[in-house]
């Protein structure tokens, strides 16, 4: 669950997000696309969080900073929230992903767009989950994510996969490193170590990392996948 934000981190939250409706449930969600956008990045919050998640609202206007858009949405309804087993039914919450991104595709602009998938905690897993099921994919970052719970999809992500792990949160890197040997080859991955970051990237400059790496490999991809 995700805790309140620090002070340091507040002062650099910015708002102004267009606010949507996604999908056949109207999920409510924030998208924002800049001018000449490289692609869109979709988030995937952990369990007990939402689109307000600060964390991800920040990672959020870092990918934004590197020409990227973003769209952050609730992954289940207020009925369905109130229901703690949903918050980690990884085969609902990937489904809401596959959601956002057939009603992204049909969004006027952005229909031809490159587009990554950024998840927390257990949102990790459902990115990993709709990644699987969606070969056009160009990219995804988990954020002290738990792939584990991805289960047998994980071996069939294709999408450059990186993961980024607190060094302190000793039991989540252990599951990211054995789902390092689970992505297939062929797939691009990459597993980053912040120093002295927990679980929520809660010490200070940690989150700024973690971010500026998500930045680097979306930059990186989906810039890959125009040139292709």
């Amino acid at each position: 669950m995700e805790t309140t934000v620090p002070t340091y981190l507040k002062k650099t939250l910015k708002h102004g997000l267009e606010n949507v409706r996604v999908g056949d449930l109207a999920l409510p969600g924030e998208l924002e696309v800049p001018q000449n956008p490289l692609g869109i990045v979709v988030f995937a919050h952990g369990s007990g969080s939402s689109r307000h998640s600060p964390r991800n609202q920040y990672v959020a206007r870092v990918m934004q900073s590197y020409g990227l858009g973003t769209l952050l949405f609730d992954l289940l309804t207020e009925a369905e929230a109130r229901d703690r087993d949903n918050a980690f039914d990884i085969a609902l919450l990937g489904e809401r992903v596959m959601g956002a991104l057939a009603w992204l595709a049909q969004r006027p602009g952005l229909e031809n767009m490159p587009i990554g998938l950024f998840g927390a905690s257990t949102g990790a897993a459902a990115a990993l989950v709709a990644a699987a099921r969606t070969p056009s994919i160009c990219a995804v970052v988990s954020r002290g994510g738990r792939p584990d719970l991805a289960g047998k999809y994980l071996s069939n992500v294709q999408a450059p996969t990186l993961l980024i792990v607190g060094g302190e949160d000793r039991e989540v890197l252990a599951l990211n490193q054995a789902a390092m040997r689970i992505l297939p080859l062929p797939c691009p991955k990459k597993l980053e170590i912040v120093p002295g970051a927990t679980h929520l990237f809660e010490e200070p400059g940690t989150l700024e990392i973690a971010a500026s790496l998500a930045g680097h490999w979306f930059e990186h991809h989906f810039s890959r996948n125009q040139t292709n």
